[in-house]
């Protein structure tokens, strides 16, 4: 720790003492803070050039080691000549609920600590930290001096410094205005899989939130953001050095068709997102955190109560030529045989069905129970992404008497999609999506976009987001097909931890064609797709069903898709690891769902340890030798020990109360 001076030279020596807070000034070098339990433990350090780095310690093992923080702004210079002028501490607790999530009820319990620094200017920086017994998250404030109203965040000097044997399942950074029609940045890269962080992103700029990293035996690490809204940009990790330390880095200029600064300017007093860290010596915590939620509230209250549920979706399967009105007919017919509360109606709707016939349709569909989500392109002029209705909602006016239609002939959701980007100005875009169709009590979906950080929690009307390489990929390349059991093993530990992901998933067709005679080949068993209904979470969850499906899967297969919830009051992680296998447990009321995946092409056996469902009776749906989906009645043992069969690219899926 040489180099280091002791932030206590600053003030007088004191220990202050919580029952259920840790924080002490303990040494000469840092200040710390532990989390309740006191396993989590954080110090924050600052050098004789004025500089301040965090790290982070599980069970005394270190997680992060010396990693900056700090940024650069209109205002002067927060990552160096630092002075520390005084420290707060607080313990958080707080009890919320949610209706759109992966838990129903939350106990957030954390300590906090406040850092208080002055730059050579006297303007000041308060480093926000908070330590519940599995996530830290921290966040900048910034107090501007005398008069000063405004403020430009130039760079963050924020970092991430994993240790040097650490491995990564992580996402590049999409080049802008790359990809199909220059839509990209998206989110839609492919992870990888235990790579070194000595290696280059594919595209040479870094890469996208959230990122996993895998600590040898010690554990794991996934590091994310939330509460980004029309104040802020979307940031991402820039490219890794050969000891293991991610910058943080805001958008590319190119982004959006190059619209927008890459910077975020506020008003003072200003604060930024937060940054979250998620740490286990299992997965674990990866797939029970809630810390996106947890640091973040509502911005406004909901205009009715939006209602979740499963879509049939013809453009998945069946594509353009099924946006027709027939045709969606037929999806209709689906959804109110199946008992799903939505009918998904995507791209060209305007000129193939047309806002008249539309209006007929969505009395049919009312007729049939079910209710109409209709697809949007976002565009003004920042892709070249053909498809309509667009310029409807990239501009106020607009937008809003497109959401009065809607409203008036009873449509109760939209899908928005081809965003692009993650600059401030785009931030803002969702944000104001998401404000005006409150007021015309629509749900968003969003699609070709930016991780959604936090906003769940923050847009009562947010639904889900897409932000994955997601199913249409499987239609589209017999790769994402081969693929699509081993991403199932990645994507419940990386992007569906941090937030509702609209993958689309059940595909029951064996050829993912309209007819069945061409198309994609699915290698993948019936009951791993039934798996992903629950393996994968979004409030609104579209199916990719087909008419056919009717007739060619068994009654117990149908009732199943009649019944399964699509939100959950609570979520387990039972075992598993990326690119072998995924057991996790839901639950909606009473009733437990057990899913679990082999994301190999090999058959095997796990046991696993059930505690949920010990002693008692529950259906298994589980794998015939020929792919099919067989059900029966079986009896955990009172240990709840089970062990689960997998078939190559199986699935296995227990129901009980």
């Amino acid at each position: 720790m040489t180099g280091y001076i002791s932030i206590r030279k600053f003030y007088t020596i004191f220990i202050i003492l919580f029952t259920s807070f840790s924080f002490s000034v303990f040494s000469q070098e840092s200040l710390e803070i532990k989390s309740p339990d006191d396993r989590l433990k954080l110090e924050v350090n600052l050098t004789t050039s004025g500089q301040a780095f965090y790290n982070i310690s599980l069970d005394e093992e270190i997680f992060l080691e010396n990693s900056p923080l700090g940024m650069r702004t209109s205002i002067g210079d927060f990552s160096k000549d630092l002075k520390f002028v005084s420290s707060d501490q607080s313990v958080i607790s707080e009890t919320y609920e949610m209706d759109r999530a992966k838990v129903s009820k939350v106990e957030y319990n954390a300590n906090q600590l406040i850092s208080t620094f002055t730059n050579q200017t006297n303007d000041t920086l308060k480093v926000i930290f908070r330590l519940s017994n599995r996530d830290v998250a921290f966040s900048y404030k910034v107090i501007g001096g005398k008069n000063q109203t405004k403020i430009r965040i130039q760079e963050e000097t924020t970092g991430f410094n994993l240790p040097d044997y650490a491995t990564t399942y992580i996402t590049p950074q999409a080049l802008p205005m790359t990809g199909w029609e220059q839509t990209k940045p998206s989110y839609e890269e492919e992870y990888s899989l235990n790579g070194d962080m000595s290696k280059p992103s594919l595209n040479g700029v870094g890469y996208t939130f959230p990122a996993l990293f895998k600590l040898a035996k010690n554990g794991w690490v996934l590091i994310s953001e939330t509460g980004v809204h029309g104040q802020y940009v979307g940031s991402r990790l820039g490219e890794g050095t050969s000891d293991g330390l991610y910058k943080l880095e805001f958008p590319q200029e190119g982004e959006n068709n190059g619209i927008g600064e890459t910077f975020p300017s506020m008003a003072l007093p200003a604060q930024t997102p937060w940054r979250t860290i998620t740490i286990g010596a299992t997965l674990k915590p990866i797939v029970e955190s809630t810390v996106a939620f947890d640091v973040v509230k509502p911005l406004y209250e909901a205009s009715e109560d939006y209602k979740m549920g499963r879509a049939t979706w013809s453009w998945i399967v069946w594509q353009d030529n099924s946006i027709n009105y027939e045709d969606q007919v037929k999806y209709i017919d689906l959804a109110s045989e199946l008992g799903f509360e939505y009918v998904l109606i995507d791209n060209w709707w305007d000129n193939n069905i047309g806002y008249d016939r539309m209006e007929e349709l969505v009395k049919y569909a009312e007729s049939k129970n079910v209710d109409v989500l209709l697809w949007y392109n976002s565009n003004g002029y920042w892709n070249n992404a053909p498809q309509t209705p667009q310029d409807k909602m990239n501009r106020a006016y607009a937008r809003k008497k497109e959401m009065q239609w809607m409203q008036d002939i009873g449509v109760k959701g939209i899908k928005v999609d081809f965003f692009g980007g993650d600059k401030q100005i785009t931030m803002q875009l969702y944000e104001d999506i998401l404000s005006d169709a409150n007021d015309y009590g629509l749900g968003v979906t969003f699609h070709g976009c930016t991780l959604p950080r936090g906003w769940q929690r923050m847009f009562p009307n947010f639904v889900t987001s897409e932000a994955v390489l997601a199913s249409e990929n499987l239609v589209f390349r017999q790769e994402a097909l081969d693929k699509h059991a081993l991403n199932a093993t990645i994507l419940p530990f990386t992007r569906n931890a941090v937030g509702s992901m609209d993958f689309a998933p059940v595909f029951l067709n064996d050829r993912l064609s309209r007819d069945q005679q061409n198309g994609t080949i699915r290698s993948t068993t019936d009951v791993f797709e039934l798996a992903t209904a629950v393996l994968y979470f979004s409030p609104i969850q579209h199916f990719g069903l087909t008419p056919s499906n009717l007739d060619e899967q068994p009654e117990f297969v149908l009732d199943f898709l009649r019944n399964v919830p699509v939100t959950w009051d609570e979520t387990i992680f039972i075992d598993g690891a990326p690119e072998k296998e995924v057991v996790i447990a839901r639950r909606k009321g009473e009733k437990w769902y057990v899913t679990a995946v082999n994301g190999e092409r090999k058959d095997k056996k796990v046991t696993v340890e059930l505690p949920m469902l010990a002693g008692k009776k529950v259906q298994m749906i589980f794998d015939k030798e020929d792919g099919s989906a067989a059900s029966k009645e079986v009896k955990i043992n009172n240990k709840g020990r089970v062990k689960l069969e997998f078939l190559s690219e199986g699935g296995v899926l227990f129901i009980g109360n």
